[in-house]
């Protein structure tokens, strides 16, 4: 188990809960959690700094002890670089045994091609990094990945689960909405922290993913988040940027056009939009085909 002083630096306030925590659905589905990751052992956490992979590897680094969990982040161009500034600090603030990685998806012309595949792709790449530390140190590799996640279409998980990959948040009935809500009962920081999928994702598929293009995207979206709007997404259609936000921040975002299309056209955009649906987590991906039954 890890030591006190270790505890102490997971979360605030205090790892292990807050004041009044009463026993109840969240503490049934940590308790799930923490059995499963028990039961798993030894394992390298890939940490993308998101709500799920941060509770993961926080979790697992209570129950196991940091010298039995190692917390990857895999780097690559479809990484915006805040995300990686936020990890790190993350993983220092939590005391986590992390370090990063560097993925090679973007020398596979399958993924550049940008097709339905895409992620699968990604996946590949992911895991052959990840392997590397898996094998060294006899141990499996987890994912953050909810039961949400199952409900989308995602090929990247079923690479992930055919390599050997487990998900523990799955394997114990945990969504998205239970993520948060563990996460902020144990003083976790990441909580509310928006969804923030790899910068390809804002690519339709069909257009090449270029280091370019990602770097764009990047720039595009950190430009409006500095206007104080939350999540958000830069849809990239060649010169066009089509901006998603939550509904509630479509009226906001309406009154700040001049601000957001001055700051998109000096990064190379010569059209902005503002999509009137809002914010929809990967919009661009293949609709799955109906369940039959």
């Amino acid at each position: 188990m890890t030591p006190t002083p270790q505890r102490a630096r997971l979360g605030s306030p205090g790892f292990d809960g807050v004041a009044g925590w009463d026993p109840d659905r969240e503490d049934l589905a940590l308790s799930r959690l923490e059995h499963t990751i028990e039961e798993i052992g030894p394992m390298v956490v890939a940490l993308s700094g998101g709500v799920d992979s941060a509770l993961l590897a926080a979790v697992a680094t209570r129950q196991l002890g940091p010298s039995a969990v190692r917390c990857i982040t895999a780097v690559s161009p479809s990484l915006a670089p805040s995300e990686l500034q936020d990890v790190a600090s993350m993983a220092e603030e939590w005391g986590l045994r992390w370090q990063t990685v560097q993925t090679e998806e973007m020398a596979d012309p399958a993924y550049v091609r940008n097709d339905a595949q895409r992620c699968a792709r990604c996946k590949s790449a992911l895991l052959d990094a990840l392997e590397v530390f898996s094998y060294a140190e006899g141990c499996v590799v987890v994912l953050g990945v909810n039961t949400d996640d199952l409900n989308d279409y995602r090929p990247g998980q079923e690479v992930a689960r055919q390599r050997g990959a487990r998900f523990p948040l799955v394997e114990a009935g945990i969504d998205k909405a239970m993520v948060r809500s563990i996460s902020k009962r144990m003083g976790l920081r990441t909580w509310d922290k928006p969804a923030a999928a790899c910068l390809a994702s804002r690519i339709p598929h069909g257009t090449p993913v270029t280091v370019r293009t990602l770097s764009q995207v990047a720039r595009a979206e950190a430009a409006l988040h500095s206007l104080g709007l939350g999540q958000l997404r830069v849809r990239h259609y060649g010169d066009t940027a089509r901006v998603e936000v939550e509904s509630a921040e479509l009226c906001g975002a309406a009154a700040m056009a001049t601000q957001i299309v001055t700051r998109l056209k000096a990064l190379g955009y010569a059209r902005v939009t503002l999509d009137l649906e809002g914010f929809r987590s990967g919009n661009l991906s293949p609709v799955l085909p109906a369940k039959e039954g």
